[in-house]
């Protein structure tokens, strides 16, 4: 008998077990003379249920999880006789969770071997490469535009526009950067991306190096994330060898390849202007605007910087599915979203839909509520500097523009959910200690004013004239937001004001940090 099974080697299946399921699986297979063909794929995104094993049969694959090593033995039992497990979860893509998605960017992330070139092109890749290299570099561009894709790191700003600069910027050399550094707190959609098919990013980069006229891309991948590191360079190496990358791509007469960079733990190289400044081997410090990257980026000539999720959006649509990618989502926010479901919820995981769904479907329906099983109190979307929105506003679409106009942001797509436990002015504080912590310290309304902050949101729990204190608080935001140089302190009152706004109550007690009496 010869079974063919899937393992995750994704980092967060890895945590949980899966390298040592996938080692009592071959003990197991050959205890039982069975022969095993063992593929690692990246994860499905079902992160409640890894290890989740899936073995192909005539019908499709079939899962099992959540998997121990102690649960193998009896799951082989259960597959080579076709019979019934408890652990048994039916086919894959029936899966409801699963099957209520409308996976594009994520179509082939637990499913192909992420090693495999030639894997990725059996599931449509480099299509999208193929078509680009018959096109000029301004039908390119067009279809990105077609396609309504904006940024998905979080700013939102029209790909094929950034693009169509670059283009037109007059330079010997241009370049490519691929902002990877993906540090909010409840996202991880970059790094499964990157660990389970990162063909697809290399592809996206060098469809965007041959409509801009760049040779050069870089990888700017964060140090926590040695197992995408380690995934992107072999499927570098793979592409090289098939011809992908190099010389005469796609025999073709267009050159490009690809280095990767490791951060060095800095959050602010997050910002595209500071992560040049560490590509160029520099501290990272955010850089002035203007000139903007699309003129004078890395190294000083005009540079592409988009994050993961936006160059692994481009092969599906240059492989023909520009308008079939328009034709998702809401007003201005067009195609689909990767969210990522974290913190205290029952269900999280990666869940890739349509923009347009409201966050209470998202936290209530599909992320099941939260862990404790106590009631939702908040919720804080788009990372550290995203606003913490209470179920009163659970009725609000994941768009661009419904978000901002409830003072919000969908940033990269990250919610982290909190029950009725949480003390929101410990959320408040916690911002401004994070924003005074992770400062480039090149603008003063950023480096002292988070200081500040963290100082009188202490006066303001320890009781200490609270209504003079969150006064002098809203002031603070108002010259962080006005004053400083990028995101980092421009965003920092957002979760601070909205915690404020939405829970004041726990903004009037007094609360256990000991502080020095005034």
């Amino acid at each position: 008998m010869k079974l063919k099974i899937f393992i995750p080697r994704d980092a967060a299946a890895v945590a949980v077990g899966a390298d040592e399921v996938a080692l009592e699986l071959e003990l197991g297979a050959r205890k039982r003379g069975v022969s095993l063909e063992l593929v690692r794929t990246g994860s499905r995104g079902l992160y409640w249920l890894e290890p989740m094993l899936e073995v192909s049969t005539g019908a499709g694959r079939i899962a099992f999880g959540p998997l121990t090593p102690g649960d193998v033995a009896s799951v082989l039992d259960a597959i080579v006789a076709d019979g019934p497990h408890p652990l048994r979860l039916g086919l894959t893509e029936q899966i409801p969770w699963l099957k209520r998605q409308t996976r594009l960017t994520f179509a082939r992330c637990g499913v192909i071997d992420p090693r495999s070139v030639e894997d990725y092109r059996a599931h449509g890749g480099y299509e999208g490469l193929q078509r680009a290299l018959a096109l000029s570099s301004e039908a390119i561009i067009d279809d990105v535009i077609k396609s309504g894709l904006r940024g998905r790191g979080g700013a939102g700003f029209p790909t094929g526009i950034k693009w169509r600069t670059v283009s037109q910027a007059d330079a010997a050399q241009k370049y490519i950067c691929c902002n990877a550094d993906e540090g909010d707190s409840g996202t991880f959609a970059d790094r499964m991306i990157m660990e389970g098919d990162p063909y697809m990013v290399i592809e996206g980069m060098t469809i965007a190096g041959i409509a801009v006229g760049a040779t050069r891309g870089y990888i700017y991948i964060r140090s926590e994330y040695p197992h995408a590191v380690e995934a992107i360079n072999a499927a570098i190496a793979g592409a090289r060898r098939a011809g992908y990358l190099g010389p005469g791509i796609g025999r073709s007469r267009h050159d490009f390849d690809i280095e990767v960079r490791v951060g060095a733990g800095a959050y602010i190289c997050g910002e595209e202007t500071a992560m040049l400044e560490s590509l160029e081997g520099k501290r990272g410090v955010v850089r002035a605007k203007p000139p903007l990257p699309a003129h004078k980026g890395l190294f000083g000539l005009p540079t592409v910087i988009n994050n993961v999720l936006t160059f692994a959006a481009i092969p599906f649509i240059l492989a023909g599915g520009a308008q079939a990618y328009a034709d998702c989502g809401m007003g201005r926010s067009r195609g689909t979203k990767p969210i990522q479901l974290g913190g205290n919820i029952k269900h999280g995981g990666l869940f890739e839909v349509a923009f347009g769904i409201t966050l209470g479907e998202l936290v209530d329906d599909i992320g099941g509520g939260t862990a404790s099983g106590r009631p939702v109190r908040a919720v804080q979307v788009g990372g550290p500097l995203g606003a913490y929105f209470p179920r009163e506003l659970f009725d609000t679409p994941f768009d661009y523009e419904a978000f901002a106009a409830r003072s919000g942001l969908v940033g990269h797509g990250g919610i982290v959910v909190f029950d009725d436990t949480v003390d929101m002015a410990s959320q408040a504080r916690f911002a401004f200690e994070f924003c005074a912590t992770e400062s480039c310290g090149k603008c003063t309304p950023c480096r002292i004013g988070a200081t500040r902050g963290v100082e009188t949101m202490d006066k303001v729990i320890a009781g200490i004239r609270p209504e003079a204190n969150l006064k002098l608080i809203e002031d603070l935001c108002e010259v962080m937001t006005d004053g400083s140089l990028c995101a980092m302190g421009g965003l920092t009152p957002m979760p601070v004001m909205s915690a404020i706004t939405h829970f004041p109550e726990d903004f009037t007690r007094a609360g256990s940090l000991p502080v020095a009496a005034e």
